[in-house]
């Protein structure tokens, strides 16, 4: 099962939580679908500087990957995927996210019927509320605004599914991001958090996997879609793929920046152990405890392995770690 976190890194850390008493959002009418269905990633103005920004984000290179992101934004600028890893970004530098917040304020001065200046500042207020500064009603604010101003705002039904998720309301969630799907049917953020929804609230794992497995097609440098992904594959019983998918997220998230550097060992650990294959199990705890991620987790699991809970301790298969590392020489 997908283990929800805090980690400092993309929306799908956005658990935080929503004040209780706001107004609450109006119920989405379903819009007909575009003539030419919206695909954002098929767009390499778009893509370009998304990839180079994601990969600069999880090399922990912030300032490489706020360029990325406002490079990307500058392209199409309610890209909800790439609004998240902007403010993800500023988060991890003292001050920079206020001066973003700042930015956007002085935008939705100068442009107030603008729907994606509300957006913009709606999300820098999710941020702000994670990182300390409860701004959670002025995000709600700001996101009905814009849905006001343009019903079929994909970026504004995103951004407040992300809230009616973190209040725990998994189906006034869902319909706003259906909404958003029916305007942007590619919406990276919003099929991530859907597929969420159908494989913990739901308990459809089936479901939740189709809905984002071609996510990586699309952004092969989301390392944080393949955590999702293995989780899901583990889910399923389907243990080769996951530990495949788990391996790509780590060898993604070099920095050890989001979920699938924080968790993706001990998500292998989960997986190994469930094949009946403690030696591998512990192989990869260690390597967590290494790499300073997750580690009393780690320390809980090698305990348990250590003990014999899994079973007898054997030498360990010769196949290659799961961060992609060469297979140790023979020893002569």
């Amino acid at each position: 099962m997908l283990r929800r976190s805090l980690a400092a890194v993309v929306l799908a850390s956005l658990s935080a939580t929503v004040l209780l008493g706001a107004s609450p959002s109006p119920v989405p009418k379903p819009a007909p679908p575009p003539a030419t269905a919206r695909n954002d990633y098929a767009d390499t103005a778009f893509t370009a500087p998304l990839g180079q920004g994601l990969r600069a984000f999880y090399a922990r290179d912030f300032p490489g990957a706020r360029k990325g992101f406002e490079d990307a934004l500058a392209v199409i600028p309610d890209n909800t995927l790439a609004m998240s890893f902007l403010n993800a970004t500023a988060a991890q530098t003292p001050g920079n996210l206020d001066t973003l917040v700042d930015a956007e304020e002085e935008n939705l001065a100068k442009n107030p019927k603008s729907a994606i200046a509300h957006v913009r500042l709606g999300f820098s207020y999710l941020f702000a509320s994670l990182a300390g500064r409860d701004r959670n009603i002025d995000a709600r604010e700001e996101l009905n605004a814009a849905v006001q101003l343009e019903p079929a705002s994909q970026s504004a039904h995103t951004g407040l599914g992300i809230m009616r998720e973190a209040d725990r309301s998994a189906n006034r969630a869902k319909t706003e991001f259906l909404a958003a799907l029916n305007t942007d049917p590619q919406n990276v953020l919003a099929r991530e958090y859907l597929s969420r929804i159908y494989q913990i609230d739901l308990k459809d794992p089936q479901r939740a996997l189709t809905t984002i497995i071609d996510v990586p097609n699309l952004v092969p440098d989301y390392a944080d879609i393949y955590f999702h992904l293995a989780s899901l594959m583990h889910d399923l019983g389907q243990y080769d793929a996951a530990i495949s998918y788990a391996t790509r997220g780590l060898q993604a998230d070099v920095g050890r920046v989001g979920e699938s550097g924080q968790h993706g060992y001990t998500l292998l650990a989960r997986i190994y152990l469930d094949e009946k294959k403690p030696e591998d199990a512990r192989r990869v705890l260690k390597a967590s405890i290494i790499a300073g991620t997750d580690t009393a987790y780690a320390n809980t699991l090698l305990k348990k392995i250590d003990d014999g809970a899994y079973g007898k301790i054997t030498p360990p298969s010769p196949s290659p770690g799961p961060s992609g590392s060469p297979a140790p020489k023979k020893k002569k």
